[in-house]
């Protein structure tokens, strides 16, 4: 006879049947049951954070960094509906999360009872699926469900919502050894005949360029990317979620591509003859004008969700499967052949040489001018300090696309970033979360002096783990890039973007128990860079940048890849 639980219980036996060992939440009346389990529980390890959003952002950094299912558990009614915007960034983003809400007792539920909320109803769209179980009976099958759901296929964020009287509850305890859903059953293999296709295509073609995104990190399918590309000699571009996919240091890499891409990476997609993109969604930051991307080119678009393909650019080949098996069917299909990668590099010959020739006109540059930091010449200060092995988390806005650009992330699952939904405040609770999986690893959150005050209560959380997180504010005074957007098609009309109040960083940082530390010169940078590297605390380093510089490349809104504004 199975063993008899209460749904509280069950809740702890799943998280720990599914290995998890940490996870992020902030407790209230409706979760007081489990989090009086997890109080009995020693090899779960439960952070409290200061804000439920923290909690869903260190959930994200977590599964990002590590391709595990990230895990919290909020309150009902605001505890809940403080998630929303981090569970929003992670489905734009394809991470797995499981976000698990308590719920008033399901006799109250539409009473309109103390701290209630339909969270499920407010999720469904930005959920990849979300349960509300209504029976102690259902529990441990929902729970390794929505584990399931959240970690196959195209990954994504499931919520669970409890209510109490369901963790209160007692029943037998069953963990199904497997689950099997009529309804979703992802296709990981791709089609032979479509990989034949893009084989032939491959022959015809003389400029192709490898265009990854998010989906070869989630899949792991970076080797095979790079040893297509070394063996076929051809380009690799990146989006924002692919940069790490492919070494950034390597020959072959373009770096990032779209609104503020490379030159070089624009000008390649713009001109080429094929395109083979894994992984990627063809989101209007990349594509920027549709009817003007890539108009010479055959498209091939490997994906795992079907609805990606077709949904933005016209695909030639469309390929559903998952992005590693598909590219290693590609390479077999390539190596069966046996043509010498030196015929591969001859056919090419004439596209290098096109390439090579955007790459002197345009590389990524910057003027070092007067007393002014340069946030540029941070970025790549702090990459030549830490020889680029760190950990690399971003806010959102300017200091996000500088570290794009100057941070050759060369390993996958380095960069932690909000893509989709570009939501500032992701960050640095973003760093706790990997710095909790990687705690011998060097984490560094580049950051802007707005996004940062989103969720700068964390430092409590940070201080609170002994977490030695390095926070290097790019500090211009301004919400920087719609500053850069007014200045360049609005005359210059700064309107709500320039603080008229900001914190001192240095003793806001103390206060938590932090260290803060600030440089205004450039001769400062090194020196404070150096230090924040050697403090083995919490570090806030409050950079004071140019006030006005701008993000370039950018490609204005609306406007095709190749009409970029380089200065």
């Amino acid at each position: 006879m199975a063993k008899k639980m209460t749904g509280a219980q069950i809740v702890v036996e799943a998280l720990r049947r599914e290995g998890v060992d940490i996870i992020f939440g902030y407790p209230g009346g409706a979760v007081i049951d489990i989090y009086d389990e997890l109080y009995r529980t020693e090899d779960i390890k439960h952070v409290l954070v200061r804000h439920e959003q923290g909690a869903t952002h260190a959930a994200d950094g977590l599964a990002r960094s590590t391709g595990k299912v990230g895990v919290c558990l909020v309150t009902s009614g605001p505890g809940a509906t403080n998630t929303v915007t981090g569970i929003a960034t992670a489905y734009m983003d394809s991470i797995p999360m499981v976000i698990l809400t308590g719920q008033v007792p399901t006799k109250l539920i539409g009473n309109d009872a103390f701290q209630e909320v339909d969270i499920t109803g407010i999720t469904r769209p930005c959920t990849k699926h979300n349960f509300l179980v209504k029976r102690v009976e259902d529990l441990a099958w929902t729970l390794k469900a929505a584990f399931h759901i959240a970690r196959t296929g195209r990954p994504g964020p499931v919520l669970v919502d409890l209510p109490k009287d369901v963790q209160q509850a007692k029943t037998e305890f069953h963990w199904p050894d497997e689950i099997r859903l009529r309804s979703y059953n992802p296709n990981y293999e791709p089609n032979k005949r479509q990989v034949e296709k893009t084989y032939r295509l491959l022959e015809a073609s003389t400029r192709p360029v490898f265009l990854i995104g998010g989906g070869v990190i989630a899949s792991g399918a970076h080797e095979e990317v790079r040893e297509l590309a070394e063996l076929l000699h051809i380009p690799v571009t990146m989006t924002l979620m692919g940069l790490g996919g492919f070494p950034g240091t390597h020959e072959y890499s373009l770096g990032m591509l779209g609104m503020h891409g490379t030159y070089y990476a624009n000008m390649a997609v713009a001109n080429s003859d094929l395109i083979i993109a894994v992984g990627a969604r063809f989101d209007d930051r990349v594509t920027g004008k549709v009817d003007a991307f890539a108009p010479m080119a055959k498209i091939v678009h490997i994906d795992i969700d079907p609805t990606s393909i077709q949904k933005n650019v016209r695909v030639d080949v469309p390929i559903v499967g998952d992005c590693k098996r598909s590219l290693a069917k590609l390479l077999e299909v390539v190596k069966s052949v046996a043509r010498p990668s030196k015929l591969w590099k001859e056919q090419f010959k004439e596209w290098w040489e096109q390439i090579d020739i955007w790459r002197r006109r345009y590389p990524l540059s910057y003027k070092q001018e007067g007393d002014y930091i340069k946030p540029q010449f941070v970025i790549e200060k702090m990459y030549e300090l830490t020889k680029g092995d760190a950990i690399v988390s971003t806010e959102v806005g300017q200091n996000q696309m500088w570290t794009a650009q100057f941070w050759k992330f060369d390993r996958p699952r380095t960069l932690l970033s909000s893509g989709g939904l570009g939501t500032m405040g992701y960050g640095f609770p973003a760093a706790i979360g990997a710095q909790m999986a990687h705690p011998d690893k060097l984490v560094i959150d580049f950051a802007g002096d707005g996004s940062i005050q989103m969720n700068i209560q964390e430092m409590a959380t940070a201080i609170d783990q002994r977490l030695p997180i390095k926070v290097i504010i790019l500090n211009n005074g301004f919400l920087g890039m719609v500053r850069q957007w007014q200045e360049l098609f609005y005359d210059r009309r700064y309107s709500s973007v320039e603080f008229a109040t900001i914190p001192d960083f240095v003793k806001l940082a103390e206060a938590y128990g932090a260290v803060g530390l600030r440089a205004t010169k450039p001769e400062e940078v090194e020196p404070v860079l150096k230090k924040a590297l050697e403090t083995k605390n919490l570090v806030f380093v409050d950079i004071h940048i140019a006030p006005e510089e701008g993000v370039f490349p950018m490609v204005p809104a609306g406007r095709a890849t190749t009409e970029m504004i380089l200065v």
